[in-house]
């Protein structure tokens, strides 16, 4: 029972590690947390509905077949001109005169957020066929159960941190008001420029 708990707290510490940095991920849930304290837990199941099936995929060895070149050019460019696309739609809403908050959001927007951007996140899907690989392989020293439970802990480390940053992106809009949350879009907006201008060198790197 101890070498597994052992386990389980040093891939929850090195889960956070990747949770935590900052990502395409980290800028839609702080942008989405000004217009729900739980957008953030959302976007986290939106994250989950592509991580489960990649973690099971990987189990059963077929993250290989991410490790490729051109598969991994594609989702670079792909992921790229999205993340772009949602980053001057980020910008664009700044123009906006009516608050945030005050306009009618479809529910479902922060979980396909989610999905989207992990599907298009070249660096997620290398993080899963390399570190991830390498825990998903330790947990099922310890049987199914082992593997459950380290994908469990894994995505509550997503749920738990977004849940937080979209609590306190929230709370700032709802403090300081409108101006707070055109400046929390505007980073936002700059961020996802950033990433998504940073996946799309990479995969052009790589065709060079």
């Amino acid at each position: 029972m101890m070498p597994f708990l052992l386990f389980l707290s040093e891939a929850i510490l090195i889960s956070l590690s990747g949770v935590m940095a900052p990502g395409p991920i980290t800028a839609v849930v702080v942008g989405k947390g000004s217009e729900s304290p739980r957008a953030g837990a959302l976007v986290a199941i939106g994250h989950g509905l592509v991580e489960f099936p990649l973690m099971v995929a990987v189990f059963f060895g077929i993250g290989a077949l991410l490790e490729a070149d051109y598969v991994r050019i594609t989702i670079g460019i792909a992921g790229g001109l999205f993340i772009l696309w949602m980053g001057i739609g980020m910008l664009r809403s700044i123009r906006q005169e009516v608050l945030v908050h005050e306009q009618r959001v479809d529910s479902r927007s922060p979980v396909m957020a989610g999905v989207l951007f992990s599907i298009g996140n070249p660096y997620f899907l290398v993080w899963w066929v390399t570190v991830g690989a390498a825990l998903i392989l330790r947990s099922v020293e310890f049987g199914v159960l082992g593997f459950a439970a380290f994908a469990v802990g894994h995505w509550l480390c997503d749920l738990l941190w977004d849940w937080f940053l979209s609590a306190l992106s929230f709370k700032g809009g709802q403090f300081f008001g409108n101006r707070f949350q055109q400046a929390i879009f505007a980073v936002s907006g700059v961020m996802l420029l950033f990433f998504g201008g940073r996946l799309m060198i990479d995969a052009f790197y790589k065709l060079i």
